[in-house]
């Protein structure tokens, strides 16, 4: 019995994850927080940063939303090239888009690059974190107006819900507001304030580091503009099966 019970501790020991203070978490998430946007040496703003993305797989691959990298670059006349922004404190290195894969219908895409960046650790595709477990997102809630500097900010899981928000008024109801509410799929909502450049921001495990969602967006009171004078403080993300799902259908390793 007693060779019984260690082998079952070592068991245990091997498969759990163990915790850490957040402070020592951040640090090894840091590495892999990255901005995403536009890169033009001949435009009149060379560096465009549109939201942020995170290293995943073999250091080849960044997630961040579709409509991050969808995004339209400021000076349409002026060929911009996909990349991502790699911080290195006052300077910022840039790191080609070679390839994107995207998913539209879960605001996901992957990102593939040309040479590798630290990654983070991905949660389990068949696990969720239940309400009120102790959650952080790392990214650039403000862009990049001060430098490229990660920021960190602690919340909790408040509910894992369907993705529909009722709409303010009849202009609301597009064709794409409709199909989500036919079609709706779970995400986490969190109580977490996000700004527009949070776009694409691991949300993980406060304990361990595991990334287990990807900010998608902040439930706005008034206009688009309240987003950043006077947020809600309900963020949505979507869950991490939707990246294993995305990466899994173009043959990406996790």
């Amino acid at each position: 019995m007693k060779y019984f019970r260690i082998l079952v501790l070592l068991i245990v020991g091997i498969n759990s994850v163990t915790a850490e203070p957040l402070k020592d978490v951040v640090k090894k998430i840091k590495p892999s927080v990255v901005g995403v946007g536009f890169y033009a040496p001949m435009a009149t703003i060379s560096h465009q940063l549109k939201g942020t993305g995170f290293v995943i797989g073999d250091g080849r691959y960044v997630v961040t939303n579709s409509h991050v990298i969808l995004a339209v670059p400021q000076e349409e006349n002026i060929k911009f090239n996909e990349v991502v922004f790699v911080p290195k404190g006052r300077q910022t290195g840039i790191a080609k888009v070679k390839q994107v894969f995207t998913d539209e219908e879960h605001d996901l895409s992957i990102l593939e690059l040309t040479k590798p960046l630290p990654a983070v650790r991905l949660l389990s595709e068949t696990e969720n974190l239940d309400d009120g477990a102790d959650v952080a997102m790392t990214g650039f809630p403000i862009g990049a107006v001060l430098g490229l500097y990660p920021a960190t900010h602690r919340g909790i899981v408040a509910a894992y819900s369907p993705n529909v928000i009722s709409a303010a008024n009849s202009t609301q109801l597009s064709e794409a507001y409709l199909a989500s509410l036919r079609n709706p799929f779970m995400v986490y909502q969190l109580d977490i304030t996000a700004y527009p450049g949070n776009s694409g921001s691991p949300v993980y495990n406060a304990e361990t580091g595991e990334v287990f969602a990807v900010i998608n967006k902040v439930f706005i009171k008034e206009t688009k503009e309240s987003a950043i004078t006077a947020p809600s403080g309900i963020t949505y993300a979507i869950p991490v099966e939707h990246v294993y799902a995305l990466a899994r259908k173009h043959g990406i390793s996790l």
